[in-house]
């Protein structure tokens, strides 16, 4: 028998093991882009989103029904714009990269909308909150599944006068993520009945705030606002307890981290607020499942409180390639069409802008070292009260 003949009756055995599973044809392997901050400050937030992206993509690849087999790209932006811009640029230049799963910070998010557009690459954003990220342009690229600042800082400006406190100073970050924080929170505090008596802008860098927190101790605010990320908002608690400022600290979701409470230890943490968007993991629609597979996994790190929200952004780019294939056109417009997807920070719908429709904002106060829902505190009981309650 030739060899011609021996691979001629070799088909139908091999037909016949592919229709019944006997050997499994293999699968394209297709890329997606993960960026966040991985090193740097608020390096924490971006290795938890990292680690539920990379989650997303594990549990994807073990679908026996999935049709491509995805390989995460991870790049690190640093927390800062330049940076983000030339990772941007990497992943967006590289054709075989089909879509993004991008960006924490808000500076760095709104530095790279541009080159996403230029490349014509599809970018879901898992964490920058500024809404111009999404409403400051018309990028068919550009979405985003977690909620803005606007929606933070309406309820937390609600939140807090409804508590009983009057005044406030307001210290944020000079960058685009601060100076927004500062914008919405104002607004909403002066329609809430509250008072802003001095505000003060500091620099992403700076070490030392004895001279603008003298000038807040003078003030006498029932509450200090702090619009900016982890690092800076450790430094300005630590300092105001060093010169006996009394006052609330209330922070944005930028200090919402483990990073923030480890930082400060236990006595100067407690009772500081942080608001953000969505419900808390173990409330979500398929948190508990999430949690689960997260620590089954054994990552080093904690999700973070954007985790949920990275895992979701992949999960959509994922599906959206099992649905139209590995283009990155396609892809764009099939997420530009989103509504009501499942997901397992519950139903995901983008708007005209590609932003995503979150209406809940959850309150956050710091026990014991840990942050912890408000309607679960202490604090809600009354058992404990936050500074000049």
């Amino acid at each position: 028998m030739t060899t011609f003949h021996r691979r001629l009756l070799a088909v139908p055995l091999l037909l016949a093991l592919l229709s019944c599973g006997g050997l499994v044809a293999a699968k394209d392997t297709v890329k997606i882009a993960f960026i966040g901050p991985l090193t740097g400050g608020v390096a924490a937030n971006g290795i938890g989103g990292r680690n539920s992206a990379d989650l997303a993509v594990r549990l994807h690849n073990e679908d026996p029904k999935s049709k491509y087999n995805i390989e995460l790209v991870v790049l690190d932006d640093e927390c800062k714009p330049n940076v983000g811009v030339q990772v941007a640029t990497k992943a967006a230049s590289d054709k075989s990269i089909i879509a993004g799963v991008t960006h924490y910070c808000s500076a760095v998010a709104m530095s790279t909308v541009d080159v996403y557009h230029k490349f014509g690459m599809p970018a879901v954003v898992w964490g920058a909150v500024l809404p111009e990220v999404t409403y400051g342009n018309e990028y068919k690229e550009i979405h985003r599944v977690n909620g803005t600042m606007i929606n933070q800082n309406d309820v937390a400006a609600r939140f807090m006068t409804g508590l009983g406190y009057k005044k406030w100073v307001v210290i944020h970050d000079t960058t685009d993520y601060g100076k927004g924080h500062n914008k919405y929170f104002s607004q909403f505090v002066a329609k809430a009945g509250g008072q802003i008596v001095g505000t003060f802008g500091v620099t992403a860098d700076q070490q030392d705030f004895t001279a603008e927190l003298t000038k807040v101790k003078e003030l006498k605010p029932d509450v200090v606002y702090f619009g900016g990320l982890t690092p800076i908002g450790i430094r300005i608690r630590s300092q105001m307890d060093k010169l006996g400022i009394k006052a609330a600290f209330e922070g944005t979701s930028g200090i919402k981290s483990a990073a923030y409470h480890e930082g400060l230890g236990k006595d100067l943490a407690e009772g500081s607020l942080s608001f953000i968007e969505g419900a808390p993991w173990e409330k979500l629609p398929g948190g508990l499942n999430f949690i689960a597979k997260y620590n089954q996994a054994k990552y080093a790190e904690p999700a973070e409180a954007y985790g949920p929200f990275a895992f979701a952004a992949a999960t959509l780019v994922m599906d959206a390639i099992e649905k139209v294939g590995p283009d990155r056109k396609k892809v764009r417009e099939l997420l530009n069409a989103t509504k009501d997807a499942e997901t397992i920070i519950g139903k995901v719908s983008f708007d005209d802008h590609r932003q995503n429709i979150v209406p809940l904002i959850s309150k956050y106060v710091v026990q014991d070292n840990k942050w912890v829902l408000w309607e679960d505190s202490e604090y809600a009981t009354k058992k404990r009260k936050l500074p000049g309650l």
